[in-house]
């Protein structure tokens, strides 16, 4: 037993190390990219691709990164446990890739971090929030964008008084992010005097709301935050103006992205969404982002064309300064990451936890979305 157990790790290591020594001799240098392309969040894994795909193609014009092309390598993970660590693996062990950047779906990049811990690969999400990820001593994972919790302290008061919050029910995707969203912003508006009506979860792909609306008519609730992406909310505030719920609604998830407000309609106008990114931000580094954007994919990014953007930018930069694709070079760069993207500095902290940019609270106004407030992440 005790020579199998040896003979497993030696094997692993070697596996590492040719890996290694491919990566160095190969012409083009590859980062893998997990994202949901298929099902109920493809909108909003495609964007996260856009925004990939948008940075490397501009690393590439200006000559690489050490001399040599990026190569991004994509594989759809369908925001599914499973099937993301199914693509993380063939990323590290086939295509030889130097990091990861993913997968979207905090149930989905929580199974992938064990992956990427056990090869020692570098890994970013830009989207992925709920807020236990870099809790987990894993020294390979990085995130890139705000915590359900940093969002919730840091608008939950501004809600409850433009909104007047009384008497709130919480609507959620029945998966880690969509629970932790509604965990934290109830236990925030909790704290601050408003009642809790319901809280209610759904499945990802769900088309029939009209039960679960039900429930919120009779809740009397005068205010309803939602943790949803694109598809799902689009049906569900459909349904609830084909209902007549005239009713607050807040949240957060893709309420600001063009595709929400094209396929919600009408229905859109008024929502207010906390998210890390909007396209309306003024920063001089968002203005050409957003217009470089526009001009390449005829639409303007919303938070998750953002999200990959920079997570793919931090990861090519701290390669360039790592000067080498050697797992722990790069993920000694990360660490003294300090990146400046459309929404502001990037840098970490001990646990991976990325502070310093800014987070927004928008409300969709005559099918914008109008900033209302902005306000840097501080993790004390």
């Amino acid at each position: 037993m005790q020579f199998t157990a040896i003979t497993k790790t030696l094997v692993l290591a070697g596996v590492l190390a040719a890996g290694s020594a491919m990566a160095q001799q190969s012409s083009t240098i590859k980062i893998g990219l997990v994202q949901p392309l298929t099902g109920s969040v493809a909108y909003n894994g495609t964007a996260d691709v856009e925004g990939s795909k948008l940075a490397v193609e501009e690393r590439n014009a200006k000559g690489g990164v050490l001399g040599k092309k990026i190569e991004l390598v994509i594989e759809d993970g369908q925001c599914k446990p499973a099937n993301s660590v199914n693509a993380a693996e063939k990323l590290i062990q086939k295509d030889k890739v130097v990091a990861l950047s993913g997968a979207f779906c905090s149930s989905a990049t929580a199974a992938v971090m064990p992956v990427a811990e056990k090869y020692k690969m570098p890994m970013v999400t830009g989207v992925s929030s709920k807020a236990d990820l870099t809790e987990k001593g894993n020294k390979y994972f990085f995130r890139a964008t705000e915590t359900d919790a940093l969002l919730a302290k840091t608008f939950a008061k501004i809600l409850t008084k433009n909104l007047a919050l009384k008497n709130v029910a919480y609507i959620g995707v029945n998966d880690d992010w969509g629970r932790g969203g509604v965990d934290e912003f109830s236990k925030q508006l909790t704290s601050l005097g408003a009642g809790t009506a319901m809280k209610e979860y759904f499945d990802h792909g769900t088309t029939d709301f009209y039960t679960l609306l039900t429930k919120l008519k009779a809740s009397k609730a005068d205010g309803v935050f939602v943790a949803a992406e694109t598809q799902d909310g689009s049906i569900l505030v459909k349904q609830m103006k084909e209902l007549g719920l005239n009713i607050k609604v807040f949240g957060v998830g893709s309420w600001a992205t063009a595709d929400f407000i094209k396929l919600a309609g009408p229905a859109s106008e008024g929502i207010y969404a906390a998210v890390p990114y909007s396209a309306t931000m003024d920063a001089p580094k968002n203005v050409a982002f957003a217009k470089a954007y526009q001009a390449k994919y005829n639409v303007f990014p919303g938070k998750y064309g953002a999200a990959g953007y920079n997570a793919m930018n931090i990861l090519m930069d701290a390669i360039q300064r790592a000067g080498s694709t050697d797992a722990e070079k790069i993920r000694e760069a990360l660490v003294k990451t300090d990146y400046e993207g459309p929404n502001g500095r990037f840098k970490f902290d001990q646990n991976g936890q990325a502070y310093g940019f800014n987070v927004v609270l928008v409300q969709i106004t005559s099918s914008q979305p109008k900033v209302v407030a902005t306000a840097p992440v501080e993790l004390k």
